[in-house]
């Protein structure tokens, strides 16, 4: 009787054994995979993360749908000059009284050039994409559109910047403004503005410039003399504040509201996105934080 008993006891354990080894050899067959991180929750309105190796989508929010981009525009006005073909960098551009009484007409953001000073190309790239002069963007949108007039240069560097797009087979994308200051069609997603990032940061120029945080123009005056600018700070909070951020563009409006377009590169990975739409500087910042780490933990 007893005998029997333990024999009982032993053959369900042994059972016990034999499913509980099952069980933990189907937990090893159905583990969840690295990429089962959970998606975070933003405040931006759209979202959209990227693998920069080869354009496969890790997050979406809205992604394709249509919004003002306010200063990430800003982004396609750098590609389209880096773009030109013979570029010179170091060529001078003169500054003109229009390009500083249009950002005090628009109050808006600049890179307080000065009229009458030679400034480089270069320069007017560093202070396009650090302090997103508007000024800076006006100058290099009159030098590298074409016709006789300011306003044909103008419209011919904003149809340079659409024709890039429709190359890019961008959808959802229209520029009226050489600067996000838009005329009621300035507009793309967070999908496409990622695509137009990972576009020009296959431009070292590029790269370089928009992981600088700061820069210190020195200008020709009328008068032949050098100045020294006072020294011109990156928008972007993400390169002092997520380690291994290596881009790309603050954006901002009344009507676009709070937008960044962001990029990291760890363990020989990037991850490159957009918000747009967020509430605040630091709530877009968030926001990116957010969907750089769950790129990179969807990466592994």
């Amino acid at each position: 009787m007893i005998t029997g008993i333990k024999g009982t006891r032993i053959r369900r354990a042994a059972a016990v054994a034999v499913t509980s080894g099952a069980l933990l050899a189907t937990g090893a067959l159905t583990a969840a995979p690295a990429q089962a991180v959970t998606a975070p929750s933003i405040v931006a309105k759209g979202g959209y993360v990227m693998n920069n190796a080869n354009g496969s989508s890790l997050y979406t929010k809205a992604a394709d749908t249509t919004r003002s981009t306010g200063s990430t525009t800003k982004i396609m006005t750098a590609k389209v000059v880096l773009a030109q073909s013979n570029l010179n960098l170091d060529a001078k551009v003169t500054i003109q009284k229009e390009y500083s009484d249009y950002v005090v007409r628009n109050n808006a953001s600049q890179a307080h050039l000065i009229v009458g000073d030679k400034v480089t190309v270069r320069q007017l790239l560093y202070g396009l994409m650090l302090p997103s002069g508007c000024d800076a963007a006006y100058a290099l949108a009159d030098k590298f559109g074409t016709g006789t007039t300011r306003a044909q240069r103008v419209a011919s560097f904003i149809g340079k910047m659409n024709t890039a797009a429709k190359n890019l087979g961008l959808k959802n994308t229209h520029f009226d403004s050489f600067d996000g200051i838009g005329h009621g069609s300035n507009y793309s997603t967070p999908r496409d503005l990622t695509k137009i990032a990972s576009s020009a940061m296959k431009s070292s120029t590029f790269r370089t410039i928009v992981k600088t945080k700061t820069y210190t123009a020195k200008t020709i005056t009328k008068t032949g003399s050098t100045r020294t600018m006072n020294p011109w700070t990156n928008t972007n909070g993400l390169l002092g504040s997520y380690s291994g951020t290596i881009g790309v563009k603050t954006g901002s409006g009344p009507e676009a509201k709070y937008c960044l377009v962001f990029a990291a590169t760890r363990n020989g990975k990037t991850v490159i996105g957009t918000v747009l739409a967020s509430t605040s500087i630091s709530q877009r910042e968030a926001d990116a934080k957010k969907l750089l780490t769950y790129g990179f933990a969807k990466l592994g």
